[in-house]
């Protein structure tokens, strides 16, 4: 776990609470769902410090859409992904055939259970150093202005508040082996001349990115 570990920025001193939370229910009893439960409260309070600290003139209900859209599974999805945990996690045998190394549920209830195991073996400030360095650029991205929603909902709005209508989202290709997929979604727009594309490890994280580039051409000057 040595490499895991160095990622982190964070050595285990009872080496038990790692492997447990690297378990999933399919492959044993000693399972990681309660750790999970532990890291999504330390997560949400660590995530909900660090945004009240960052933008001390936003109000409550901005910084909860901020923290939302931090913590969600789209965004522990990628974590664990900038953290490679898809091939650290003991599956049982059933799981693993039907492509469960690379489900973004099961890897966003992981990172959450790694984050409750760092908690309990080296304390808060232990979770929250090791939270801070892996949501750093996430938060540095964050604008405000956007209150934390994500761009197919900022496209949507601007499409509502212009008249036109909704855009239209189809798979265009899935692409790579069951426990690693890449989707790759066609966004079509009335008003832009060719439709817009994204690609993802989900069919939602791809309709995002075919959403963010849609936005950029229809309304430059919004940041997202």
């Amino acid at each position: 776990m040595t490499d895991l570990e160095a990622r982190l920025g964070y050595t285990f001193r009872n080496r038990s609470l790692l492997s447990r939370a690297l378990t999933h229910r399919s492959h044993a009893a000693d399972h990681n769902e309660r750790l999970e439960f532990v890291g999504d409260g330390v997560l949400n309070c660590v995530v909900a410090v660090a945004l009240y600290d960052r933008f001390p003139r936003l109000p409550e209900g901005d910084l909860s859409r901020l923290r939302a859209n931090l913590v969600n599974r789209d965004s522990l999805h990628q974590r664990a992904i900038e953290l490679d945990l898809a091939g650290k996690i003991r599956l049982g045998e059933g799981e693993q055939r039907s492509g469960g190394t690379g489900r973004p549920s099961i890897l966003a209830d992981a990172v959450e259970a790694v984050f409750g195991a760092i908690f309990l073996d080296g304390g808060f400030d232990a979770a929250r150093g090791v939270i801070d360095r892996c949501y750093a650029e996430a938060l540095a991205a964050i604008d405000p202005a956007t209150s934390g929603k994500d761009p197919k909902t900022q496209l949507q709005e601007w499409l509502q508040a212009k008249g036109l209508p909704l855009p239209e989202y189809a798979i265009v290709a899935i692409d790579g082996e069951a426990h690693r997929q890449a989707f790759t979604v066609r966004c079509h727009v009335q008003g832009i001349a060719e439709d817009t594309t994204g690609h993802g490890s989900s069919r939602r994280i791809a309709e995002q990115e075919a959403a963010r580039a849609a936005l950029a051409l229809l309304a430059p000057a919004t940041r997202i």
